[in-house]
Formats: C-alpha cells, sequence, structure tokens
C-alpha cells in the first residue's frame, strides 16, 4: 500500500482582529508560510508537483486562486501550479486531504497543502455582503429546490450552536467552564512554549494574540446572542488572521530527496449531518471514521476539535465518549482564535507537535464547517 507522509507543519502566530498581522496581505501571509515550509525541509521548489490552499470569503485580497498567487509571490519557479478550496470552516484541513490522496494515487509525490484568511481585512461572509448588490439576501434565500427542501428556516452557525446546546441539555455554565477552560490552557501552552515548534513568526508578531484574563464571573456578565438564547461572545471562537502550511510526501519522494517524515495520514473522510444544525457533523464523520479503520475513541492520544462553539466540542465528547483530557488539551478556537480557511493546517501542525512531545501514537482532526459537513483525518506519528 502506499503511504502519504507529513514532512513539517507550520503556522504564523494567530493575530486577533485588528491585531499584529492585521495589516498584512493575505497573499504575503500566504508565502511566508510557504517560504518556511521550503526552507525548513530543505526541499528543492521546482520538485513541488502541486500548491493546495483552503481559503474562505475569496474576494479582493483573497481572490483569484491565493495558492497560486501566494506561490508566486514568495518567489518559487512559475511551473508550480496551485489551487483554492472552500469546504468553509474544513478548507486547509481539505486541502491537506486532497494533496494526501494525489499521492496515494500516485498522481503526485511533493505537494504543499496549507491556508490563509485575513479576517481584519476581509470579514466573515464578505462574499454573502457583496453579494447582496446582485440580488441575492443569503446563499439559500432565493433558491426554490432549496426552499422546497428544507423551507424558510434561519440558516447560520449562531442557530445551530443554539440548537446543539438545546438538543444535547448543555447549559450556559457548562460552555463557559469549558470557554474559561480554553483559555487556560492556551496560556499554558504558551508560558511552557509549546508552540514555538510549530511558529514562525512574522515580524514583530511571535506569539499567538487571542488568549486573554477572563472568568466564569465575566463571561456570566454577558448577554446572550439571542433572547433565551445559552450563547455569548464568550464561548464562540475568536476573529482571526494567519496562515498555515504542511509539507506532504511520497514514499518515492522521502527517499529521493531525503526526507525525514514525521507523521502518516492514517485515514481522511468527511460526512455530512443536518445543514441547519450545520455544526453537528463531526459527531457522524467521527463515527464513520473509527469503523472505516477499526479504532476505538480510546485509541486515539489526541484530538483536535474546532472550538467553533463550546457546544459543537461538547457535544462531541458526549455522542462519541471521548476523554475530555484528550481533547483540545493546548486549548482552542475560542481562545486561540481561528483565522477560517488556515484553521485545519494550523489545528494539524499544533496536533503532530503535541503527538511529538507526549509519545503518542494516533490523532484525530476534526472540524465542523458551513452546509453541515465535517472532515476527519486521523495521523500515526513517527518514532525516531
Amino acid at each position: 500500500m502506499p503511504e502519504a507522509y507529513i514532512v513539517d507543519a507550520i503556522r504564523t502566530p494567530i493575530g486577533k482582529k485588528n491585531g499584529g498581522l492585521a495589516p498584512v496581505h493575505p497573499i504575503d501571509l500566504g508565502a511566508h508560510v510557504i517560504n518556511a515550509v521550503v526552507e525548513r525541509t530543505g526541499i528543492d521548489p521546482s520538485d513541488v508537483d502541486d500548491v493546495i490552499f483552503g481559503c474562505v470569503d475569496a474576494i479582493g485580497g483573497q481572490a483569484g486562486n491565493i495558492a497560486r498567487l501566494s506561490w508566486l509571490a514568495a518567489g518559487l519557479p512559475q511551473h508550480v501550479p496551485g489551487v483554492t478550496v472552500d469546504r468553509q470552516c474544513g478548507s486547509s484541513q481539505q486541502a491537506i486531504q486532497f494533496g494526501a490522496q494525489a499521492i496515494l494515487s500516485g498522481t503526485a509525490d511533493l505537494i504543499i497543502a496549507g491556508g490563509v484568511q485575513n479576517m481584519s481585512q476581509i470579514p466573515i461572509s464578505a462574499a454573502m455582503i457583496v453579494g447582496d448588490q446582485y440580488g441575492f439576501s443569503t446563499p439559500t434565500a432565493e433558491s426554490k429546490r432549496w426552499t422546497e427542501r428544507y423551507g424558510n428556516e434561519e440558516v447560520s452557525q449562531f442557530r445551530g450552536a443554539e440548537m446543539i446546546a438545546e438538543k444535547w441539555d448543555i447549559s450556559r455554565e457548562e460552555l463557559e467552564k469549558w470557554a474559561l477552560q480554553s483559555h487556560e490552557r492556551a496560556k499554558a501552552a504558551i508560558a511552557e512554549g509549546r508552540f514555538e515548534k510549530e511558529i514562525v513568526p512574522f515580524g514583530d508578531v511571535t506569539t499567538d494574540e487571542g488568549p486573554r484574563e477572563t472568568s466564569l464571573e465575566k463571561m456570566a456578565g454577558l448577554n446572550v446572542l439571542v433572547e433565551g438564547g445559552r450563547l455569548t461572545a464568550a464561548v464562540a471562537s475568536q476573529i482571526s488572521d494567519g496562515a498555515s502550511a504542511l509539507l506532504l510526501a511520497s514514499e518515492e519522494a522521502v527517499a529521493k530527496h531525503g526526507l525525514k517524515p514525521r507523521a502518516r495520514i492514517h485515514h481522511m473522510s468527511a460526512r455530512g449531518d443536518d445543514p441547519i444544525f450545520m455544526l453537528s457533523a463531526p459527531i457522524p464523520a467521527t463515527q464513520h471514521a473509527l469503523a472505516k479503520t477499526g479504532l476505538t475513541i480510546d485509541d486515539i492520544d489526541l484530538i483536535e476539535i474546532n472550538e467553533a462553539f463550546a457546544p459543537v466540542v461538547l457535544a462531541w465528547i458526549k455522542e462519541i465518549g471521548a476523554d475530555p483530557a484528550k481533547v483540545n488539551v493546548n486549548g482552542g478556537a475560542i481562545a486561540l482564535g481561528h483565522p477560517l480557511g488556515a484553521t485545519g493546517t494550523k489545528l494539524m501542525a499544533t496536533l503532530l507537535n503535541e503527538l511529538e512531545r507526549t509519545g503518542g501514537r494516533y490523532g484525530l482532526l476534526t472540524i465542523c464547517e458551513g452546509g453541515g459537513t465535517a472532515n476527519v483525518t486521523i495521523i500515526e506519528r513517527l518514532g525516531e
């Protein structure tokens, strides 16, 4: 059986809204991590078969196939192509999976997969805001076929998160305890230098800007997002800027270029769920992945599940039966931020480094996505 290996995985620090990375053109963020991967692995960039990047709201400085434009802005060979993927919040996780599939099929040997997002410059749902001038009030509202199937129900991540909290009976207090833990874990990870191996500083920005001093008392004083709801801004992911990338290689490329792989792709898949709930798909996606691999959740040493909202994680833990001590051990997007298209490879970099730090074997990554889908990628750390 062929293998797809992860040789290295890096990211920028994650900038907070209007923080240190806010003025940086998205192409320059992408070029920065591409250059870093090339330099750290020592590959000849002429040998790269493709560059696959995730990006959401591909307008303005994120338009025009930012994967290709970032590669060119990095000063690298023009014959290497690039393609940009939009699977919403899982875009760069999908970039990893597309790259690995190309390698496993034998049609590629070296792939740079990653993602980039500057949410300070281009706000979330900016593409929809632009679409309003063309007569579209939402992505689905004017679709006859969508309305026939799903009616005129509100389709939003905020509503989905509220519905999940209600269905799985997760209290506001439980949500806020998880959010506080995310900040505490993130601050501890930064203090202990756990992210240093994966972070490539950008100018004066050397560390993640998101974690803040908070408390359950402060959270309890915030207004809920909707009347009668359970969610506040404290239990939601932060608006962020950043980029991330990794190098995937075939067995042949590892031998030819003298590379030292750090992990192998053990499994990759995606599944969908109710698009009105929208954010619940990590549950069936994980169930599917475990069934396909024959693994149990207890076989997984570390888990990264994107903290789009706290109920997403807590409902997943309830349904899957995961040990919370293995989940987002260095904090999650509530504390560290969620730069949309960059999040998948960012979390993969963190997962890989933490497996190496702790000596774990299997790591699982899953992300909820707009449209009610989720990816699952399982990696196996390779020993010395």
